[in-house]
């Protein structure tokens, strides 16, 4: 049976948010780390916190400087290039004004960058639809690690850089609300292309726990850490009603 670890960490550097004896084992890194948008939306005329209940740069995490955010990040990828296995792969979801940071901080721990794609959202808030284009996607990052390739299950299919699904339905969000949770559809999408059964998924910031449920639906090992503890008790719930229903199913 896959194995699965939550860690609740209670240090928030991120240089520290790993757990012990991982080095090297790591098949696919699946992650959305802060953008740091939090002090940009601010400055913006958006009226997110009056119309979101857990808008993101009310939350405390995504409000740093940007040389606090970019020493923060390196220390990330260098820690993902300890635990990484040679030909590993890793999704990271990111802005898209902080893609060229991300990819030249990831470049100089080891990390080759494959591309950029796009989440798009089918049904995203309109929020200001009759001032200006409405926001519908996100950004995410593709790295190999050492080799210019790794797994990649396209099964004789054309898979593009552009996803589109529906954001998260609210039997996603049975545990507890995540303001930037992904659905899982986007992100087993990601697990059973960049890896195989058996193989070792992490998520340093793990958030809800969305990667986690789909690592275990498809059979494969999970490491998860989380500093929030409401969050990482949601992810912990959500990790056991997997294990139930896997249970039942036998």
């Amino acid at each position: 049976m896959p194995t699965t670890g939550l860690s609740e960490n209670q240090n928030r550097r991120s240089e520290r948010a790993d757990p012990e004896g991982t080095a090297e084992t790591i098949n696919l890194i699946l992650t959305d780390p802060p953008y740091n948008l939090g002090n940009f939306m601010k400055s913006r005329d958006t009226n997110l916190k009056k119309v979101r209940d857990n808008f993101f740069g009310a939350a405390g995490w995504d409000n740093l400087e940007y040389d606090e955010w970019a020493n923060a990040m390196d220390a990330f990828f260098a820690q993902a290039a300890r635990v990484m296995k040679k030909g590993g792969s890793m999704i990271v979801f990111m802005a898209a004004i902080k893609v060229e940071t991300a990819i030249s901080l990831a470049e100089k721990h080891g990390f080759y960058y494959k591309t950029t794609g796009i989440w798009h959202k089918l049904n995203p808030m309109p929020r200001n639809m009759n001032l200006h284009f409405v926001n519908s996607t996100e950004t995410w990052i593709y790295f190999t690690y050492k080799t210019r390739t790794g797994t990649f299950n396209n099964n004789g299919a054309v898979l593009h850089d552009f996803i589109e699904t529906a954001v998260i339905p609210a039997s996603e969000r049975r545990y507890g609300k995540h303001p930037t949770q992904k659905p899982e559809v986007l992100m087993s999408h990601f697990v059973e292309v960049l890896s195989n059964a058996d193989d070792w998924v992490l998520d340093p910031f793990m958030g809800s726990g969305t990667s986690g449920v789909v690592a275990k639906r498809t059979c494969r090992n999970f490491i998860g850490i989380e500093l929030d503890k409401n969050y990482f008790d949601m992810a912990k719930n959500a990790s056991k009603e997997v294990e139930r229903n896997e249970t039942y199913s036998h």
